[in-house]
């Protein structure tokens, strides 16, 4: 049975798979496709509208822990990459980010 999670903007539960998980690096939220970067994550319905949402609730700030409202722009980019068709991973190095991030 797969895992389920709950997206930070909608609220709804589903499975991890059809989720995307985000990460926050200091006062920045990055995405993390692959679930594989260390640290405190939050799951987002991989839409536009999940994520506008979660902005307005403030949830990133909520669900990661953070002190001040992140900087979530590049989990945006992301997601308008996704909607218009284009590879959204094909800028992402996440397996480097997350071997880079457990050396320090």
């Amino acid at each position: 049975m797969e895992p389920v999670r709950t997206c930070i903007g909608s609220r709804r539960r589903a499975p991890r798979s059809s989720l995307l998980r985000v990460v926050a690096r200091g006062d920045r939220v990055v995405v993390d496709p692959k679930a594989v970067m260390p640290g405190r994550g939050a799951w987002i319905t991989p839409t536009v509208d999940a994520y506008e949402l979660a902005v307005s609730r403030r949830a990133f700030r909520r669900a990661l822990r953070l002190d001040r409202e992140p900087d979530t722009s590049a989990v945006r980019e992301y997601l308008e990459r996704l909607r218009s068709g284009q590879d959204p991973a094909r800028d992402l190095d996440t397996t480097g980010q997350a071997e880079r991030l457990m050396d320090n």
